[in-house]
């Protein structure tokens, strides 16, 4: 897969999805309420956003009293973050699967990486860059789409496989191609535990009572079949690693 396609479907993206997020559902009422409780401590600390987009959740996590680090692959969506934030926060331009050279070690106390992982093809190195700029206890907070509901919506055959997918996406105006990965339970969870993670938490959600006022079909839906899983994973302390 190229990954000029995927900035491009952001690049093109990038406005409405900056004017839509806030109430948008599937952001606003299912993604962002389950990834934020997921979230403790946030009063004081430093946070990563990866792949910030248009700085919705630093809006946000700021307002709580953290001190928020953004960038996003997307040009655009780093603009209108800096715009959404300005005064507070450190946005830039650069790609989730490349390192994180410019940051140092052990300098965040939380990450969060929201629907963004299934842009790459690989996550082992990713998660190490993660684990390297985490505090000791330090909390990696992912929202994901679950697996199987990608399964199935993919009418995927190789459940087993790391496949290349694409879906039309109309519900930020114009139909746009977006280009991502699939992959397996096993696939999502290894790269966090074979790499100084633990799993903390993991919770298949369901979407708060305002989605239902905006969307009844999908609400219906998402309380019968979970379209995202959202994982908490803590970095392990050095005694705890060498144990295992």
């Amino acid at each position: 897969m190229s990954k000029e396609k995927i900035v491009a479907a952001y690049e093109d993206l990038a406005d409405s999805y900056n004017e839509l997020i806030d109430h948008k559902p599937h952001n606003a009422y299912y993604d962002r309420p389950n990834t934020l409780k997921l979230l403790a401590g946030v009063q004081g600390s430093e946070i990563l956003d990866a792949a910030c987009g248009p700085g919705k959740y630093a809006e946000v996590l700021t307002s709580m009293g953290a001190t928020v680090t953004g960038f996003d692959i997307s040009p655009k969506m780093v603009a209108h973050a800096k715009r959404r934030n300005a005064g507070s926060g450190y946005f830039f331009v650069h790609d989730l699967a490349h390192p994180l050279d410019m940051l140092d070690d052990e300098s965040f106390d939380h990450i969060v990486c929201a629907l963004a992982m299934h842009y790459l093809e690989d996550w082992n190195s990713t998660i190490q860059e993660f684990h390297r700029v985490l505090k000791p206890n330090g909390s990696l907070v992912l929202s994901i789409e679950h697996p199987f509901f990608e399964f199935l919506y993919f009418k995927s055959k190789k459940y087993f496989e790391v496949e290349s997918v694409n879906a039309t996406w109309s519900g930020f105006g114009k139909p746009t191609q977006v280009y991502s990965y699939r992959r397996s339970l096993h696939d999502c969870i290894a790269p966090l535990t074979g790499n100084g993670f633990y799993i903390d938490q993991l919770i298949e959600p369901k979407p708060v009572a305002e989605f239902e006022k905006r969307d009844p079909r999908h609400f219906k839906e998402l309380n019968e079949f979970p379209g995202f899983i959202h994982i908490r994973a803590i970095k392990k302390p050095l005694e705890f690693k060498y144990k295992t």
